[in-house]
């Protein structure tokens, strides 16, 4: 893709004092900037041993607050195939942060011709184009402005060596499984598909009508007893299936990570090649003790899910229940 089609984001939230996430990959996901290392294969110890290359590319990282002192590096994590960094805009800029992030791009695309014509001499001549191996896609740019998600995203960059390490010593329940049949429905698969063949299941689904009458008459009672119930059937062995939508359903589901419950969970799109779960989802995938099912291919562009997609996932669950166990308990 080239760059004139980017169509790069602009608008005042752009340009304005706020942190973003940003991140870059190389498109042929070759380990061009350094190497995984596993010492004793443990993935607490992981760590990425960086080629030159690498350090090129870090190099132009810490560059960018010289040309832009309104920018700060906050976090940043160097990948085999990509980099992720975090900055923070401490005052509005004119151009905005696309600029910040275009001009990191011209100087790694620099960066890559000069490793290429040390290392493939023979394929960098006028006559033919250049090797540009990296960062030819649009980077993934993020503004940050939700309650704790700053933590979050420094928390998951921080990480990203040893949930590599995680993935390439437990490659089983990370694989992406296609044609996973569950009565009538068709579902792509990623985690521990055992979960399948338990004996019990329930559907978490808070009902609005509960959430309504603790908020409007402080009737707290049933909507304490429907969540407090499905955390007491879990503890029974019941695995409790769930796309977790509403913030009384995410409580619910934190609860059941913290005591290692059994789960599946809906997910509202698709497995991309390199589909990673986020935080605490990827501990208890790694653990086997979590299935993420969904029924949709993976659209890269999604942003948000839409009320019929809720609607329909909340119907998912209670047919996965239904189709697995004639033991399925319902607590609605």
């Amino acid at each position: 893709m080239s760059e004139d089609k980017w169509h790069w984001q602009t608008g005042r939230i752009w340009r304005g004092v706020g942190i973003y996430h940003v991140t870059m990959v190389v498109p042929s996901r070759m380990p061009l900037f350094g190497d995984l290392v596993i010492p004793d294969d443990d993935p607490g110890q992981a760590y990425i041993a960086r080629k030159e290359l690498g350090e090129a590319i870090l190099k132009l990282m810490f560059m960018i607050p010289d040309y832009h002192p309104e920018v700060e590096i906050i976090q940043f994590c160097l990948m085999p195939d990509h980099i992720h960094f975090i900055l923070r805009v401490k005052r509005e800029m004119k151009k905005g942060i696309a600029s910040v992030v275009r001009g990191f791009w011209q100087g790694a695309k620099k960066a890559g011709n000069v490793y290429a014509s040390s290392v493939f001499p023979n394929t960098i001549r006028s006559d033919q184009p250049k090797w540009n191996p990296i960062f030819t896609e649009k980077p993934f740019i993020r503004p940050m402005s939700r309650k704790g998600q700053l933590q979050s995203m420094i928390r998951y960059v921080q990480m990203n060596p040893q949930r590599l390490a995680t993935k390439r010593l437990k490659p089983g329940y990370f694989y992406v499984q296609e044609n996973v049949e569950i009565g009538a429905r068709v579902y792509s698969a990623v985690g521990n598909i055992q979960l399948l063949h338990a004996q019990k299941y329930s559907p978490v689904h808070v009902r609005s009508m509960w959430v309504k009458d603790a908020e409007q008459n402080g009737n707290i009672q049933p909507l304490r007893d429907y969540k407090n119930g499905c955390v007491l059937a879990a503890r029974e062995g019941t695995v409790m299936v769930s796309p977790f939508i509403s913030e009384h359903e995410k409580a619910v589901l934190d609860v059941l990570l913290k005591e290692q419950h059994g789960i599946i969970y809906i997910a509202d799109n698709g497995f991309g090649r390199y589909f990673k779960p986020s935080d605490a989802l990827f501990d208890a995938v790694a653990e086997g003790r979590l299935l993420i099912l969904s029924p949709w291919s993976y659209d890269s562009s999604k942003k948000r899910v839409s009320r019929d997609e809720c609607v329909a996932m909340n119907g998912m669950a209670e047919e996965i229940c239904d189709a697995l166990s004639p033991n399925t308990i319902r607590k609605n």
